[in-house]
């Protein structure tokens, strides 16, 4: 384990289990989370948010919740909706409505302790705006390099500006909490105060070797020792999925009856199928069914730069899967060369073929490095990062 922040339990546990008030712990807390995604959606800052809300709740603390409104709406106690405004190439994702004045109202009635802006957009800000006017404490979280994503989408020209739109909201936050120390420091670099390190986690109940199906490698059409590859993921340009192509073409050299598996969907999902008919597309997968399909491949093919973190990587390893990445976000912490998989140089194309190369052809080393990933994985559980973002939470409102 390369980092002490990544330490901790493997689950969340499903009721508080904290001991008594007046015997080493302090009352609980209110917090209010703003949040432009939460699931059901299907992405990393919806996850890690419901985990993180879950938890809080789960260790006693009220914990309010502002979202846009999604389709198949369901009452949840202490949550509130606002309309929503679509994302370009981000189907079924919305940009909350600046409702201020409704935010506003929900802070005057409830009295948090302390609002939590998970996203910058239009909701976000509206947050940042009602908490600053009536001086309650703001901490707020850095999920997603959407300046970098410019780029990807020939708009590099808006990278400064929305970097700044970024960097002013997290400004006008007493803490913001990021996934890895070196995200902190670079977030840091750029004049944002009290970047604060708090890790991610992962389920090692839901994700695990077991979960792996005969039936489904049958439907993949795979002979009993082939060799299934995956990605799990936004099937979009900011992901490099270029470089999964690459290193599965030159692994089908080799291995003519491996096949590509890719679950997830996006905007490059329909040139990825004309260009690639003869790949396995799975469409987003949840839960068990997701699982499932990360326990019956043999090989994680994850060629992101653009992560703050990366949930699918801890997903992989924790189902027994070799992976190959590049040392960066969670490549970075969670692998641990030549032990429980291969993490090469940021950017190195070459070192990433070759990793997935080697791997594809030693079903020994592919064996091992599943099984001490899947071990690894259980000092990367969800409690202690709760514990250590409630920590960090209880600083800002008491200070």
């Amino acid at each position: 384990m390369k980092l002490a922040i990544l330490g901790g339990a493997s689950v969340v546990p499903s009721s508080p289990a904290l001991p008594p008030e007046g015997e080493g712990r302090k009352g609980p807390l209110r917090i209010l989370v703003v949040s432009e995604t939460y699931p059901p959606e299907i992405n990393g800052v919806a996850m890690t948010t419901q985990r993180l809300v879950q938890g809080l709740r789960a260790r006693g603390h009220w914990v309010g919740l502002v979202r846009p409104r999604q389709r198949a709406e369901q009452d949840e106690a202490h949550t509130w909706t606002v309309p929503g405004l679509p994302i370009p190439n981000y189907p079924g994702l919305r940009l909350g409505w600046p409702a201020w004045r409704r935010l506003g109202r929900l802070l005057d009635r409830h009295k948090p302790d302390l609002v939590h802006v998970v996203t910058e957009g239009p909701l976000g800000w509206a947050a940042v705006f009602a908490a600053r006017a009536r001086k309650l404490p703001l901490t707020s979280g850095y999920h997603t390099h959407f300046d970098q994503y410019s780029r990807h989408y020939g708009l590099a020209w808006l990278m400064p500006w929305v970097t700044g739109w970024l960097d002013a909201l997290h400004r006008r936050c007493q803490a913001t909490l990021v996934p890895t120390p070196e995200l902190a420091a670079a977030l840091g670099a750029r004049g944002i105060p009290n970047v604060r390190a708090v890790g991610r986690g992962v389920d090692t109940r839901l994700f695990h070797p077991a979960r792996r199906s005969r039936l489904l490698r049958e439907r993949w059409d795979l002979d009993p020792d082939g060799l299934a590859c995956l990605f799990v993921g936004r099937l979009a340009p900011e992901k490099n999925l270029e470089m999964v192509v690459a290193a599965f073409a030159a692994i089908r050299t080799r291995h003519p009856g491996a096949r590509m598996v890719w679950v997830g969907d996006g905007p490059s999902l329909a040139h990825l199928r004309a260009a690639h008919p003869d790949h396995l597309f799975a469409g987003p997968r949840i839960g068990e069914d997701l699982a499932a399909h990360y326990a019956s491949a043999d090989l994680f093919l994850f060629g992101s730069l653009s992560e703050t973190w990366g949930n699918v990587l801890g997903e992989a390893m924790a189902s027994g899967l070799p992976v190959v990445a590049y040392r960066h976000a969670a490549g970075n912490i969670l692998i641990d060369p030549e032990e429980n998989g291969m993490a090469v140089a940021p950017g190195d194309a070459r070192a990433f073929t070759a990793a997935a190369l080697a791997l594809a052809g030693d079903g020994e080393l592919r064996e091992r490095f599943g099984r001490r990933a899947c071990v690894s994985m259980a000092h990367h559980g969800w409690e202690a990062v709760v514990e250590r973002f409630e920590t960090v939470l209880r600083e800002v409102a008491e200070s």
